[in-house]
């Protein structure tokens, strides 16, 4: 409304024609008093009247066009488009958010998802998106009560005949259109009085929509659809829904099939009904928990959470939007964002961003020119090694990273001389945060501290700068104060030969820099 207001346009994009409906109708009720045009644009409008919302849309007579992914067509273009919305932002794959990318070079962008994919969720959390949580649910809802069960039809029968006798109706999901007639027949058996009516998405467009108009109706008691109920449906007297072979469905699926109950002040229920329960994959089985577990209202973000556990974040050089970074390794993985996130808000558009603070990375950045990671020789697991790489990078202090190095040698042996290199990087990158450096790297038998902007850190130069020259004046090693070609000043040390030695150096900085300053008359015996 506000940036209509402000004479722009506004697109919403949605994954489904229902819920491009859905939205059109409440869009246009609730902006029914003011002088809004809100238009839809989907396969339901035919070829004419499609090319004449589209010219009426260029030349900016349309100020809200709700579309499904025909927005993003080549034919379609805007006068002055100052808003893009991208609802159930998990249903896009990646081409369809590189043609948004081409869209919206100029235009602010709100994506809304109840659980964002894990590729999407790792980018806010590494401060590539800003992310906003509605924690607060509308008055009056009750949590969805959520079981996990061996499929068994007398629970089947007895969960739709307590929905059905309160005045109430229900969903039962079978994601199989092959299938799904012979689903319909057998609850047909099972439930002879109650009224049933099937849906899914090869049928003629104007059977499904008259199969779903009559449920919203009430002249049906039970929806065995498939998951083309997932978007759209509000229906506020539907409180139970059955999901068949729920070990099949992705997490942010089962959550947005659970959301189409409870959608009202009446307790809801969802069954997820497997095969069996002992048989499932041990992926499986953590879907099926976390959605057990997270059954509270706005739990989405804490699926979300745990959907970037099992699932991983996804692929940075490519376009999967999951998965572990096996290849790359964690830690590296995060710096890499974080550095080119850092470089963008502070170098190359730092006019976007001259209100917003820019997040600090959180620890320095230790760049080795040596091997520093754990072999596949010496730890074997994938999952295991991507766990201690993430243990070893959330250390936060040195007697946690001494107590990882013991657990590691006792479990798998001593370590290799990677390992031990991975380890002494990490102390490192503890004595830099200590010393409040930003980035410290050792190669060509050189160690580079680069020093923070006075700026920036101001405290740097008042309490560290000075002690920290002096110990560097201390030292055997000769070194140099030089500005990088980026500007950045840094000190370097000559003639370090080795990780270790350069380890040993920064333990004496740090040393040098925590104690306090010598009485007059006293010496300090280098360390």
């Amino acid at each position: 409304f506000k940036a209509v207001q402000d004479g722009k346009q506004v697109a919403i994009l949605v994954p489904t024609t229902v819920l491009a409906q859905q939205h059109f109708l409440t869009f246009r009720k609730r902006l029914a008093l003011f002088p809004v045009r809100v238009e839809v644009l989907s396969r339901r409008i035919s070829g004419a009247a499609a090319r004449r919302l589209l010219a009426e849309v260029k030349l900016g007579r349309v100020d809200i066009l709700i579309g499904t992914h025909r927005l993003v067509s080549k034919d379609v273009a805007f006068q002055d488009l100052g808003l893009l919305i991208v609802d159930e932002e998990q249903r896009f794959g990646v081409r369809i958010k590189e043609k948004l990318r081409e869209m919206r070079v100029n235009v602010d962008t709100l994506t809304l998802t109840a659980t964002p994919i894990p590729r999407t969720l790792q980018f806010s959390l590494i401060g590539a998106r800003d992310l906003s949580i509605m924690g607060t649910p509308p008055p009056n809802r009750q949590p969805i009560h959520t079981e996990i069960h061996s499929t068994n039809w007398s629970l089947v029968r007895d969960a739709i005949l307590y929905e059905v006798n309160r005045g109430g109706q229900a969903f039962f999901v079978h994601n199989r259109v092959r299938s799904l007639g012979e689903v319909l027949s057998r609850l047909q058996a099972l439930l002879p009085s109650v009224r049933l009516a099937s849906g899914h998405g090869q049928m003629p467009p104007a059977d499904l929509e008259r199969t779903m108009t009559g449920f919203v109706n009430h002249r049906f008691d039970v929806l065995v659809c498939t998951s083309i109920i997932e978007n759209g449906l509000d229906i506020s007297n539907a409180n139970t829904i059955i999901i068949d072979r729920a070990h099949m469905f992705g997490l942010a699926e089962i959550h947005q099939l659970r959301g189409r109950v409870g959608r009202s002040d009446r307790k809801a229920y969802c069954y997820l009904l497997v095969p069996s329960v002992h048989d499932l994959s041990r992926d499986a089985r953590q879907r099926l928990q976390a959605v057990e577990q997270f059954s509270d209202l706005g739990s989405g973000f804490h699926l979300a959470m745990r959907d970037l556990d099992i699932r991983g974040a996804g692929n940075i050089l490519g376009g999967e939007q999951s998965g572990f970074i096996a290849d790359l390794g964690l830690n590296t993985y995060y710096r890499m964002l974080e550095e080119a996130v850092q470089e963008l808000r502070t170098e190359d558009f730092p006019e976007l961003f001259e209100d917003i603070e820019t997040p600090p990375t959180g620890d320095t950045i230790v760049d080795l020119e040596v091997r520093a990671s754990l072999p596949k020789a010496y730890v074997e697991s994938d999952l295991e090694r991507l766990a201690l790489y993430r243990r070893i990078g959330e250390a936060t202090d040195q007697d946690a990273l001494s107590s990882l190095e013991d657990e590691l040698r006792d479990r798998f042996g001593p370590l290799p001389k990677p390992a031990k290199q991975l380890i002494l990087g990490a102390h490192m990158r503890l004595m830099g945060e200590q010393l409040r450096l930003p980035r410290i790297a050792f190669r060509n038998q050189r160690l580079f501290l680069q020093l923070p902007d006075s700026h920036t850190d101001q405290r740097f130069y008042t309490t560290i700068f000075e002690p920290l020259l002096g110990e560097l004046d201390a030292l055997s090693h000769s070194h140099v104060l030089k500005e990088s070609k980026t500007g950045k000043m840094r000190a370097i040390v000559q003639h370090v030969p080795s990780v270790k030695s350069a380890h040993a150096i920064l333990c004496r900085l740090a040393a040098a820099v925590a104690s306090p300053e010598p009485q007059p008359g006293l010496s300090q015996e280098p360390a």
